[in-house]
């Protein structure tokens, strides 16, 4: 049998390790191996207990389930057991097609926390955030539910509805969402220019990551030639996914170095990942965009390009999940989910609870304009002095339907369609074109 690593809240690395057993020989039991007798005949005192005076009716296989998820849940939020749906489902995932509402969650207190919407899903679309905590499911509380438990009440059939109550930071009432359940299919890399910059969005870390990102990177660099200033690699509310796909994107960026490590409970199992020869943007600026919805395989990215002085890390501080889960196969196709090391940056930081913090802190905001809508200035000026050049200037008035209105940050789209303007991603394009002229600069 042989176990598979994982990175984020679902998915298999292609990575596998070997399980060792030692076999007691007779006469070799210890006190503590005697003592885990007993403890298992108490299991089995209970599980009889239970299958002759417990109220109702429960299968063999019910209470072994609920026993080992127990067990599992008891140690950390992102170790359980997975059941033979349950597992068929999370292989499904990592190929980037599955049923449901498209988030992904983790438990904290009792409850379920959103740690990111995955774009363009149902959840997404109906304004489902990163940070939100989910107290009931159709109107039933999550409270003594498991994660695996409430996972599966906000499955079902596609194109059915579903009631969501949560709270949300910074609203004082909860706040009731409905959403119809779909086909989430999963796109890893979206693309495009912005300005004469190369835009790239990651998702999450799925089979098909390596491969868009090289197809973008390609495209935007045909597109924009010598006029690409740079890359913005976005990570916000990434919330991980396949530890090899996070290798090969950070090493995208690099030439050599290391890009990872895991090291088990003691540090003798240490794994190291290292970058290839050839960095895919020929030592292009690089900003990465991180937020508190960024976990895992993401902080994996942003923390070895960070540590390699690759990229500038601009956002919020990410989610702090520095574990890695190893997905073991059981018997009749069920397996289990157990948290078996943590990884390190380059530099050797466990980012576990601590999350990456970017090198310049940016929160999303809305930005208004304090300027006048008609602003004064020397051209405006009564028998004001002419242009050396002869060049004519403006009398510093807008043209009729292009003054901004005020407190608003809306741009229009190819279609004329206003959209909210991205602070963060205006940030992140203002640093590469200061770069990109200060390298011109430098070079003249």
């Amino acid at each position: 049998m042989r176990k598979k690593i994982i990175v984020g809240l679902a998915g298999l690395a292609l990575l596998t390790l070997p399980i060792s057993a030692h076999v007691l020989l007779p006469g070799e039991a210890s006190a503590e191996s005697s003592e885990s007798y007993r403890q298992l005949n108490l299991f089995g005192d209970v599980f009889e207990r239970v299958r002759a005076d417990y109220v109702r009716e429960v299968t063999d296989q019910e209470l072994i389930e609920a026993a080992i998820n127990g067990m599992l849940t008891s140690l950390d939020p992102h170790s359980s057991f997975l059941n033979k749906k349950n597992y068929t489902d999370m292989k499904v995932q990592t190929r980037g097609q599955f049923g449901g509402l498209g988030i992904q969650v983790t438990m904290e207190n009792g409850y379920v926390k959103v740690i990111s919407p995955i774009d363009d899903t149902p959840a997404f679309r109906a304004g489902v955030k990163a940070g939100d905590v989910v107290t009931h499911i159709d109107t039933t509380s999550v409270l003594g539910l498991t994660l695996s438990e409430a996972v599966e009440k906000m499955r079902g059939p596609v194109n059915t509805n579903i009631a969501l109550t949560i709270r949300r930071i910074g609203e004082e009432q909860p706040l009731d969402i409905s959403i119809t359940r779909a086909i989430i299919k999963v796109q890893s890399v979206k693309y495009r220019t912005e300005g004469n910059a190369a835009y790239i969005r990651i998702t999450s870390f799925s089979e098909q990551t390596e491969k868009g990102l090289k197809k973008g990177l390609e495209a935007l660099s045909e597109e924009l030639g010598d006029k690409m200033t740079g890359v913005v690699l976005d990570l916000r509310s990434n919330p991980g996914g396949l530890l090899d796909q996070a290798v090969l994107v950070s090493d995208a960026f690099l030439d050599q170095g290391e890009i990872v490590s895991t090291r088990d409970k003691d540090n003798k199992n240490v794994q190291r990942f290292t970058a290839r020869d050839g960095d895919l943007t020929n030592g292009m600026p690089v900003v990465v965009l991180i937020n508190g919805g960024s976990a895992s395989a993401s902080e994996i990215v942003a923390g070895a390009l960070q540590d390699h002085q690759r990229a500038i890390v601009l956002g919020t501080k990410s989610f702090g999940k520095g574990s890695v889960q190893t997905i073991i196969p059981l018997s009749a196709g069920t397996a289990m989910r157990l948290t078996t090391s943590l990884y390190y940056t380059p530099s050797g930081r466990s980012i576990q609870q601590l999350g990456i913090t970017p090198d310049i802190n940016v929160p999303q905001a809305k930005v208004e304009l304090l300027e006048a809508r008609r602003a004064r200035s020397e051209a405006s000026l009564r028998n004001a002095i002419k242009n050396g050049n002869g060049e004519k200037a403006t009398k510093g008035e807008s043209k009729p339907g292009t003054e901004a209105k005020p407190g608003t940050t809306a741009t229009t789209d190819a279609a004329g369609e206003e959209k909210p303007q991205d602070y963060q991603l205006t940030r992140a394009l203002d640093l590469l074109q200061g770069i990109a002229l200060y390298n011109k600069s430098a070079a003249e």
